[in-house]
């Protein structure tokens, strides 16, 4: 299963960096009173009791950026409370309930996941009498705590443990696979998914924009039952011009969350659109797997070569050098049996667990036939590596000093990972964390 996420949210001010650090015992994310600081989502790996969690800052609600950013923020802010197993509502103890802590409230209203309702700048204890008035807020269990004075640390991770999704062992017979498809409009997801379901399923039209909602739809292949998620074509955000495109935005965006691996398809008549990118920046955001799927190829048969088109994909998405390309025609079936054939070697590479002694060994040889380098006039060393979660397949390096390796090294680690380990078509996580004291294990 992947690393749970523990997403920070509210209002401006109210010290959501600074709970971020606190938590993290690193001073990882920028701490003003200036509201606005935090744009980005920021996230670092906490490791709980044998367990890792991944913890989320992020900008506040409500705040209008002074650079035009307030769209993007509120998107980054979204995307945190979306992908969240648990949600840390902060408020200030020493403000009260504000008009903005409100709209907070009533924005996690529909959130089916836990909520920590965490009442900050509780310097003092006699100051905890005045976060009850939180409580008409109606979200979440209260705790007051104090990152300055260092109060409730502990047990706000212990109410953050109880709230985790519960880690278990992979299914001895095999999860059924969820495949989005997803592309812009017009591009044949809807006739290929006709094609899978052998039934006309899905409305099939040559007018742009017919499916408006993403659709669930069974079938089997060699006995093996499989989802496929029909999502909207996707346009330019200033062209969405209906509540229907709008929302349409937001469940392809949804589809593509819950899928375990996606199929992007393109118009092998068309060249790729700025859309085409947004999208793909989407995928890769959530990491999943993807196959880029080159539809309608009849049409150009005998006027361009799949060399040509491999050549232009690999130079607009340079980051993706891993992910296969397939060449299909969703109205015949052609190539489709193979696609999906290799959409279920993504999902089991996905899927795939490595022992810790095999990581190492591989660390090992990959430092000393590379060394990081010199940071501060030091040699930074890498001590063990493990595995912590799969979907996406996420390592954790402890180090001596996490800051010491450059995004040049993280990527030749990467590339090892990826030529060495079941994990050659899918995205890794890879983590730097230092080496807390106490912690025995040899270097790499």
């Amino acid at each position: 299963m992947p690393v749970p996420q523990v997403a920070i949210v509210g209002r401006p001010n109210v010290g959501k960096s600074s709970l971020f650090n606190w938590l993290a015992r690193r001073r990882l994310a920028i701490v003003d009173d200036y509201a606005g600081v935090t744009r980005d989502r920021m996230t670092t790996l906490i490791e709980l009791d044998d367990r890792y969690f991944e913890l989320i800052d992020t900008g506040g609600m409500g705040i209008v950026d002074e650079d035009n950013l307030t769209d993007e923020v509120r998107r980054q802010i979204e995307l945190a409370i979306n992908s969240a197993d648990v949600i840390l509502f902060v408020v200030d103890v020493q403000t009260g309930v504000m008009p903005l802590d409100e709209e907070v409230a009533e924005r996690l209203r529909g959130v089916q996941r836990p909520v920590i309702l965490v009442a900050n700048k509780a310097d003092q204890p006699h100051q905890d009498v005045l976060s009850q008035e939180f409580h008409r807020l109606g979200r979440g269990h209260l705790i007051c705590v104090s990152t300055t004075q260092n109060r409730h640390r502990e047990k706000l991770l212990e109410l953050i443990a109880e709230r985790l999704p519960e880690s278990s062992e992979e299914d001895v017979e095999a999860p059924r696979m969820k495949l989005a498809i997803v592309g812009r409009r017009n591009v044949g997801k809807s006739t290929f998914v006709n094609t899978l379901a052998e039934a006309e399923r899905m409305i099939v039209s040559e007018v742009p924009g017919t499916t408006r909602d993403s659709v669930d739809v069974l079938f089997q292949l060699d006995g093996q039952t499989f989802t496929a998620i029909d999502t909207p074509g996707l346009r330019k955000r200033k062209s969405q011009r209906t509540d229907l495109e709008f929302y349409g935005m937001h469940r392809a965006q949804r589809s593509i969350r819950r899928a375990d691996v996606v199929l992007m398809f393109f118009d092998a008549a068309e060249t790729i659109s700025k859309v085409d990118k947004q999208l793909m920046g989407y995928v890769i955001e959530n990491h999943k797997p993807v196959i880029f799927v080159v539809n309608k190829w009849d049409q150009l048969h005998g006027k361009i070569t799949t060399d040509r088109w491999v050549h232009y994909l690999r130079n607009q998405f340079p980051t993706l050098a891993y992910a296969p390309i397939a060449f299909i025609t969703g109205q015949t079936g052609k190539n489709v049996k193979a696609l999906l054939n290799h959409a279920t070697m993504l999902f089991k590479q996905s899927r795939e667990r490595v022992s810790t002694g095999v990581l190492n060994r591989l660390i090992h040889s990959a430092v000393e036939a590379h060394q990081p380098p010199l940071y501060q006039n030091r040699r930074p060393k890498i001590y063990y590596a493990t595995q912590v979660a799969s979907q996406p397949p996420t390592i954790v390096l402890m180090c001596s000093e996490a800051k010491a390796f450059g995004n040049d090294y993280h990527r030749y680690l990467i590339g090892v990972l990826r030529d060495h380990l079941p994990f050659g078509e899918v995205p890794i996580r890879l983590y730097m964390q230092k080496r807390q004291r106490g912690d025995e294990q040899g270097s790499a």
